[in-house]
């Protein structure tokens, strides 16, 4: 996973910045849960971040445990402060090796984090390890055929940089079947995650996502320029929710 979440700056934007309202994080939890194939599943998120799905599911599944584990002492800092649950642990770990016993979880979520490991290979041979046979993985990202982010509008080249480190569809169903997966399904899943796009603007201010850093400080300011004015031109009487779609690929070991 990119060191990049190692910056202390972008853990403590992280969560304001990628939070979504709790109507859309419930349907998220919802769907990702329904994949787990058994009441009160064990969970375990990779990449956790700072946290904001683990405790939504320990929230809104049932679950019997939920762990989080993110590579980031900054980020899992930040899920302490806001994010704890008493069904939720956060461990310190990577997605190559899990701090956990082989065979203890239901149901593994990727979040965003697929882009980050390009040997998917070994990651997906460690998520064999410690899912049940039952299983599944849920990774929620947006493949490289498909990506359709509002940020693309304001700043093209991430467009550009994220052709070149997104997988398609087709290559990471490859990776995880060398690993022993199969595709249980693929589909796709939006919903709002700011109520106007004057909401999305100062949202975006932070920097709150790890692909500003590859921007100038000058590419930036335009970017964030242009969706200003965007935003001041919204009527105040009649917002426009922001919404954002993912691709959701569930995939099981057999």
């Amino acid at each position: 996973m990119s060191r990049v979440y190692d910056d202390e700056r972008l853990a403590g934007v992280y969560q304001g910045g990628n939070e979504m309202p709790d109507e859309s994080l419930r349907d998220w939890t919802h769907l990702i849960g329904s994949f787990a194939g058994r009441s009160s599943p064990a969970v375990v998120e990779i990449g956790a971040g700072t946290g904001m799905f683990c405790s939504a599911m320990a929230r809104w599944l049932n679950p019997s445990r939920v762990v989080g584990v993110d590579a980031s002492v900054p980020m899992l800092t930040q899920a302490q402060r806001f994010n704890s649950h008493p069904a939720v642990q956060y461990l310190a770990g990577t997605a190559e090796a899990v701090p956990t016993r082989s065979n203890l979880f239901d149901l593994a979520l990727l979040s965003r984090v697929i882009h980050h490991l390009p040997d998917r290979v070994p990651v997906a041979r460690e998520l064999a390890r410690i899912l049940q046979p039952s299983g599944a993985a849920v990774i929620r990202t947006t493949f490289r055929e498909q990506l359709d982010a509002l940020v693309y509008d304001y700043w093209p080249r991430l467009r550009e940089l994220d052709e070149q480190r997104f997988p398609s569809q087709s290559e990471m169903i490859e990776d995880f079947a060398a690993a022993g997966f199969t595709v249980r399904t693929v589909t796709s899943f939006a919903r709002p995650v700011t109520a106007s796009l004057r909401d999305y603007h100062a949202r975006m201010t932070s920097q709150p996502q790890s692909k500003f850093t590859q921007l100038t400080a000058a590419e930036f300011r335009d970017g964030l320029r242009r969706l200003k004015a965007d935003a001041q031109d919204e009527p105040t009487t009649c917002p426009v929710p922001v919404t954002e779609r993912y691709d959701v690929a569930v995939l099981a070991p057999s």
